[in-house]
C-alpha cells in the first residue's frame, strides 16, 4: 500500500523536531563554516605554493590512505555510533560502559592493522598510485597517519554517539586550526617535499585534540575478558564490516578514477579534478557532515518505528534542501571567482565540470538522507548491495564521461549517477519500509531545481553581464523561498525579531 507519512506543520512535536534538526545543523554548521575557512586557506596556500601538480600528488596520496583505512577500520566509525547511541538510550550504565570499552579496543586493533598494511605495502602502493616506486618512503611515513586517524576517530565516535555535540564541535574546530598552522611551514619551506610531513603533523594534531576531549568522558570500570570482547564486539564488527566494504567501494571508485585520469591526462588533470570535486565533496560536503552528526543518532533511535523514521527522513530532507539550494545556486553563478579565490586562475579549467556536479547535488541531498535509513535499521547487507551497484555504474559513467568529454564529462556523469541513485534508494525504501516523500518535498525540490537549471542555462547561453544579472536574481529567489519555507517550520522570522530585539 502506498502510504505517505505526512507531517502537519502546526503539530508542536513536528515543530520541535524541525527545530532540533536546525539547532544541531546550526551548531555544526558553525563548526563546518570554520572548517570550510580552514580548508579554503589550506587549499589556497597549497595551490599557490604547489600548483596543480602538488594538488594532484596530494589527492593520490590522500585517496590511497583513505582506501587503506576503509579496508582495515571495519566501518567502526558508523556502527560504533549506532551501538553507543542505542546503549545510551537503554539507560543501562553497564551496557554503555562495555560498549565504550569494546569500541576503544577495536579502534586500537584496526588502527594498528591499517598502519602495518600501509607500512608493508608501501612500495606496491607507490607503484599502483604513481606507476613507480618513487613514493615508497612517503607511504612508510603515512602509515603513522593511518593509526593516528583511526585513534582520533574512536574519540569522535564516542562523542557523537553520546551526543556530546558541543565537545565534538570544539574538537573539530581546534583540531582543524592547529593542523593548518603546523602544516603551513612545511609547504612553504619544502614545497612538494613538505606534503608528507604536513599530512603527518596534521594527523598528530587531530589525534591529540580528539584524545583531550575524548578522555573527559567518564567510563566506569568494567572487567572484560577476551571472550567477552569477542561476543560484545561481534555485532559491531559484523555490521561495521559490511559498512567497511561499502566505504571501500566508494574510495575504490574514487581511487580508480584518479589513477585512470593520471594515466590518460596526467597528474595535472588529477589536480584539476581534485580542485573541482573538492568544492562538491569537501566544502559543500561539510554541510552534509554538519547535518549527519545529529541526524544519524536520532534516526537510529527511532529506526524500529517506520512511521517515526519516515517522518524524520522527510523533515531532514526538507531542511537540507532549503539550506543547501541557495548555496548551490550561488556557487554556480560565481564559480569562476570561487575557484580563483580558493585556488588560482590555473584551476579555471575545472569550472564546467563543477557546474554540472553542483546540479547533481540537488539529487544527492535526498538520496543521502534516505540512504541513512538502511544503516540506521541495521540492514548492512542491503546497504552494501545498494552501494555496490551504485559504485559500479558511477565508475563506468565517470570513465566514459572523462574519455569522451574530459573534465566536463565527469560533471555530467556525476549528475546522471545521482539521478539514478536517488531513484534506486527511493524504490528500495518504499518497497521495504513503506517510505514515501511528502508533497512538500516535491514542491521544494521542483522549484529549487528549476532555479538551478535556469542558472546553468544562463551560464552557458548569456554573456557575462546578463549571466550575472540573471544569476543574482535566481539567488535572491532561491534564498527568499528557502527563508519562507523555513519560517513556516521554525517560526524563523519571529525568532530573528526576538533575537535582535533582545540585543
Amino acid at each position: 500500500m502506498d502510504k505517505t507519512i505526512g507531517l502537519k506543520k502546526e503539530n508542536p512535536s513536528g515543530s520541535n523536531s524541525y527545530r532540533q534538526i536546525m539547532k544541531a545543523t546550526s551548531i555544526f554548521g558553525g563548526v563546518q563554516v570554520f572548517n570550510i575557512l580552514v580548508s579554503i586557506l589550506r587549499s589556497k596556500i597549497m595551490a599557490v605554493l604547489l600548483g596543480p601538480t602538488g594538488i594532484g600528488i596530494l589527492g593520490l596520496l590522500n585517496t590511497t590512505i583513505l582506501l587503506i583505512s576503509s579496508l582495515t577500520n571495519f566501518g567502526l566509525g558508523i556502527s560504533g555510533v549506532k551501538d553507543i547511541a542505542a546503549a545510551k538510550d537503554s539507560n543501562d550504565s553497564e551496557r554503555l560502559n562495555k560498549t565504550l570499552i569494546v569500541l576503544y579496543r577495536l579502534i586500537w586493533f584496526t588502527g594498528i592493522l591499517g598502519s602495518l598494511v600501509t607500512l608493508i605495502g608501501a612500495q606496491w602502493l607507490s607503484e599502483l598510485a604513481f606507476g613507480n616506486s618513487e613514493y615508497s618512503i612517503a607511504f612508510v611515513w603515512l602509515s603513522i597517519t593511518v593509526l593516528l586517524k583511526q585513534l582520533a576517530s574512536g574519540h569522535f565516535v564516542i562523542l557523537q554517539g553520546l551526543r556530546k555535540l558541543k565537545e565534538l564541535a570544539k574538537a573539530n574546530v581546534i583540531g582543524s586550526a592547529i593542523g593548518l598552522l603546523l602544516s603551513i611551514p612545511f609547504y612553504y619551506y619544502l614545497g612538494l617535499e613538505g606534503i608528507v610531513p604536513g599530512l603527518v603533523i596534521t594527523a598528530l594534531a587531530t589525534f591529540l585534540v580528539a584524545f583531550y576531549f575524548g578522555s573527559k568522558i567518564k567510563r566506569g570500570r568494567v572487567s572484560l575478558s577476551i571472550k567477552e570482547l569477542k561476543v560484545e564486539g561481534k555485532g559491531m564488527m559484523t555490521m561495521g564490516f559490511m559498512l567497511s566494504l561499502s566505504g571501500i567501494m566508494v574510495l575504490g571508485e574514487s581511487y580508480a578514477l584518479r589513477v585512470f585520469i593520471n594515466y590518460v591526462g596526467g597528474v595535472e588533470e588529477v589536480g584539476l579534478y581534485n580542485a573541482g570535486i573538492a568544492l562538491i565533496t569537501t566544502y559543500v560536503g561539510l554541510l552534509f557532515t554538519a547535518m549527519e552528526t545529529d541526524y544519524y543518532p536520532r534516526l537510529s533511535s527511532v529506526a524500529k518505528n517506520n512511521d517515526k523514521a519516515n517522518e524524520l527522513v522527510n523533515q531532514q530532507t526538507e531542511i537540507a534542501l532549503l539550506i543547501l539550494a541557495p548555496v548551490l545556486v550561488g556557487l554556480m553563478v560565481f564559480i569562476d571567482w570561487v575557484i580563483i579565490i580558493l585556488y588560482s586562475s590555473e584551476f579555471l579549467a575545472a569550472n564546467k565540470m563543477t557546474y554540472w556536479a553542483l546540479l547533481g547535488l540537488f539529487f544527492k541531498v535526498p538520496a543521502w538522507v534516505v540512504g541513512f535509513l538502511f544503516i540506521a535499521k541495521g540492514k548492512s547487507r542491503l546497504f552494501f548491495w545498494s552501494e555496490l551497484i551504485s559504485n559500479v555504474y558511477l565508475l563506468i559513467l565517470n570513465i566514459l564521461g572523462y574519455y569522451y568529454w574530459r573534465l566536463t564529462g565527469l560533471g555530467i556523469s556525476f549528475l546522471v549517477s545521482y539521478v539514478i541513485y536517488l531513484a534506486q534508494v527511493y524504490i528500495i525504501a518504499r518497497s521495504k519500509y513503506q517510505f514515501s516523500f511528502e508533497k512538500d518535498f516535491a514542491r521544494i525540490f521542483g522549484l529549487q531545481f528549476i532555479f538551478g537549471v535556469l542558472c546553468l542555462v544562463g551560464i552557458t547561453m548569456l554573456n557575462t553581464l546578463w549571466m550575472y544579472i540573471l544569476g543574482v536574481l535566481l539567488i535572491l529567489l532561491s534564498g527568499y523561498f528557502s527563508f519562507k519555507e523555513l519560517d513556516k517550520r521554525l517560526g524563523l522570522w519571529h525568532l530573528l525579531k526576538g533575537f535582535f530585539g533582545s540585543k
